[in-house]
């Protein structure tokens, strides 16, 4: 029977080409000229650490990162923001962390959303991803559609279609 898989996954490297894209625009700018912003990326905690100045140029480094990320066709809705936290001096830190996955509340919504649509489909939560079967290819396409035009707070990727 023909299935696919819902997930929520980012590349590692595309991230990591982002990022590094990122840095370099920022040493590039007039505004950040003599300035001490750090941008580093820890590949297996999976979060972004900034190390600026002030609160105006921690804005404008997390725009840029984000414009990155969407030149490299990554979805900036994995990116989890949290609060500034004041370094030593008068240094700004942010810790940004990527989220992998589809949480609980989202895969719910998902699936409400596909058997709503009253499709011959049957979805399943297989630990962060939805696994969904079918016996046509063209009910897994609509079901494709359905969940790539909903909102659920997180970026949907739709592999192992078999």
């Amino acid at each position: 029977m023909p299935s696919f898989d819902i997930v929520n996954k980012v590349d590692v490297q595309t991230l990591d080409n982002a990022i590094n894209v990122a840095k370099r625009e920022i040493l590039n700018r007039f505004d950040f000229h003599g300035s001490k912003s750090t941008i580093d990326l820890d590949k297996k905690a999976m979060t972004i650490s900034i190390l600026t100045e002030n609160d105006m140029r921690l804005d404008s480094i997390t725009d840029a990162i984000r414009s990155r990320m969407i030149k490299q066709h990554l979805s900036p809705l994995c990116l989890d923001e949290g609060k500034e936290k004041y370094a030593a001096g008068s240094m700004v830190k942010k810790d940004i962390s990527v989220k992998q996955g589809i949480d609980k509340e989202a895969a719910k919504k998902i699936i409400k959303d596909i058997k709503d649509s009253k499709l011959k489909v049957q979805a399943q939560i297989m630990d962060d991803q939805i696994r969904v079967t079918g016996k046509k290819i063209d009910d897994l396409q609509a079901v494709i559609s359905i969940a790539s035009r909903g909102d659920y707070g997180v970026a949907l990727q739709f592999v192992n279609m078999k």
